[in-house]
């Protein structure tokens, strides 16, 4: 999994190679994909200057996010969002753009990679929420049936 992420964050689809670079060089570790609620999310990027830590000019915003709808309603699934975990909250580190595509689309649920410091911090977060492995359970992938992707990795 952590091969994967380091690629996909240092590919032209996602654009973050510093990101990518910070986590091949660090004892991150990663839960999922699994589902995970839009809702409890906090954006780390976008047009909100003061409310986002990467603020992003509105027009270069919006004609991102209005490319990934196109393409959405073309039948593209988006990758998972990455997402760190620290103090209770939930930053959205990777998948800023396809958030906001998402939620424009009705999507309530996005396929989510967890992004912990390390395997204890995983394993504390997995206990703290009555999981011992990191696949959904099937329940909790009814939600997804619109917003399934082909790129998940495995």
């Amino acid at each position: 999994m952590a091969e994967w992420v380091v690629d996909f964050l240092a590919s032209p689809g996602s654009d973050n190679p510093q990101l990518a670079a910070a986590l091949g060089f660090s004892d991150a570790t990663f839960l999922g994909p699994i589902p995970f609620e839009l809702d409890r999310l906090t954006p780390m990027a976008g047009p909100d200057q003061g409310r986002v830590a990467v603020p992003v000019p509105k027009e270069v915003w919006e004609s991102d996010v209005r490319a990934m709808e196109h393409s959405f309603e073309e039948g593209w699934r988006p990758p998972p969002l990455l997402v760190s975990h620290r103090d209770g909250k939930y930053y959205l580190e990777d998948g800023n753009h396809r958030y906001e595509t998402l939620r424009r689309n009705g999507a309530t649920h996005a396929w989510t990679i967890l992004l912990f410091s390390d395997e204890a911090e995983r394993d504390q977060y997995l206990e703290g929420h009555g999981r011992t492995g990191d696949r959904p359970d099937a329940d909790e992938i009814a939600p997804l049936q619109q917003t399934e992707t082909s790129e998940t990795p495995s």
